[in-house]
């Protein structure tokens, strides 16, 4: 077994491995927020068009208030927390109620720091070298970041071969008009992106517009 199938200790609910994670829907959204007002509103009007994985940035200072909001307040979400660069970053994750976590690369000491905290990882690879350090460390479940400018679609059908047995979540540069395209791969499970939850959407309170963006994504899986 690899630490996909046995990082999952339960985080309030039920636990996850990071492929179910992926598999759970089209799309993982990118979510930045700047108001925790923001977070709880956001979080429902996603799960009420069929998105419950929400990855929240450590991007601003309000990251992690958002994500205990989310946790103690939509229970039928998952949050998890992106941006995880630290040992640090994965425990003040897990302690605000994250209970899946996606980083912008890999080191070991964030692969550990997660696995000893239960908390499923989605390391981010950019090359067949970070991918190899990955997997040693038992991932295969990863986030190819940044998608588009790494060499997206071409990259993605280049690495079937040499790693076969790895799926992954393409973010970066990823839209509604190509997201069908990188989903279409046998090695992609899912999608990471910014569009279901724009600026303006936010700053609007307009909560409708979250909802119709992730049925959006949710039927994305019907092209494929």
């Amino acid at each position: 077994m690899n630490d996909d199938d046995t990082n999952q200790q339960n985080h309030g609910n039920a636990a996850f491995t990071a492929v179910q994670v992926m598999r759970d829907a089209p799309v993982i959204p990118v979510i930045v927020l700047n108001d925790v007002a923001h977070a709880v509103p956001m979080a429902r009007a996603l799960v009420a068009g069929g998105i419950r994985m929400l990855e929240v940035t450590l991007r601003t200072p309000q990251a992690l208030a958002c994500m205990e909001a989310i946790a103690r307040d939509v229970p039928e979400a998952v949050v998890g927390a992106g941006t995880v660069r630290s040992a640090a970053d994965a425990q003040a994750a897990a302690r605000a109620g994250a209970r899946f976590a996606v980083s912008p690369g890999f080191t070991p000491a964030v692969g550990r720091a997660c696995r000893d905290l239960g908390l499923p990882l989605l390391p981010g690879v950019a090359t067949g070298s970070e991918i190899m350090m990955a997997q040693e460390e038992g991932f295969h479940a990863l986030k190819f970041f940044p998608a588009v400018q790494a060499g997206g679609l071409s990259m993605l059908k280049a690495w079937q071969g040499p790693f076969g047995d790895v799926v992954f979540c393409p973010t970066g540069g990823i839209q509604p008009g190509n997201a069908a395209e990188f989903l279409a791969l046998g090695n992609v499970a899912c999608v990471g992106g910014s569009w279901l939850v724009p600026g303006d959407a936010l700053a609007q309170g307009d909560w409708a517009r979250v909802t119709e963006l992730a049925r959006g994504a949710v039927a994305l899986r019907a092209k494929v």
